[in-house]
């Protein structure tokens, strides 16, 4: 019974992450669309920035928590995270660092049309190595699959690696377009745009694969 308990708040609480990173992707979101509406952009791109860095923050929590339950359901297992792909996890966590501490720099004004899009090619590389993170959770939740809601729910984490991946990997490209180029804004607030669109599609699916194996437990 407590290890059902345990297992059900753990769950619980990762699902929550979930959630609340989709939010602060709506966030970012909702910010870039007012700096392309030329409403303080080069505000709106720092602010953005440090709300998405933290964003990844909450959703390498998640992912962390969500891939320690399913390789050590019991929390007995002597395997340690580090076996499993650790470093994916590591750079979503250094990238949202990273991405607050340039946002910082930038909302205080220091070079922000060169900080902000290197933030964005830092929150991008960590998307693609963390979408493997993602990835490997979707696997191991597959093998361990019982019914076809566990097969369904493994089949949307793995389409979130896809997703997750591919916008890294624009927003790498729109980054160094971004650094390359002359000092526009616009170009920044493009790929904000399409970094949280992407963290509320995978914060959001990695939410309901955490709440729908919660009503399991």
């Amino acid at each position: 019974m407590s290890i059902t308990s345990r297992g059900a708040t753990y769950h619980e609480s990762a699902a929550y992450r979930g959630l609340i990173d989709a939010v602060g992707g709506i966030a970012t979101i909702v910010l870039a669309i007012v700096g392309l509406a030329s409403v303080h952009a080069q505000l709106m791109v720092a602010i953005a920035t440090i709300v998405f860095g933290v964003a990844l923050l909450i959703q390498g929590g998640a992912m962390l928590s969500e891939f320690a339950e399913v390789i050590s359901p019991t929390g007995s297992a002597v395997a340690t995270v580090d076996e499993f792909g650790g470093t994916d996890f590591m750079a979503v966590f250094m990238g949202g660092a990273a991405g607050i501490v340039l946002g910082v720099l930038a909302l205080l004004g220091i070079n922000p049309t060169v900080l902000a899009p290197i933030a964005a090619i830092v929150f991008g590389t960590a998307l693609v190595l963390s979408s493997n993170a993602i990835w490997r959770i979707s696997m191991l939740r597959r093998s361990a699959a019982s019914d076809t809601r566990d097969i369904l729910t493994s089949e949307i984490a793995s389409g979130s690696a896809s997703i997750q991946a591919l916008a890294g990997l624009a927003a790498i490209v729109l980054g160094v377009l971004a650094v390359a180029g002359e000092a526009d804004l616009t170009l920044n607030l493009v790929t904000l745009l399409v970094l949280g669109s992407t963290i509320v599609l995978t914060g959001s699916s990695l939410a309901a694969t955490l709440l729908n194996a919660m009503r399991s437990a």
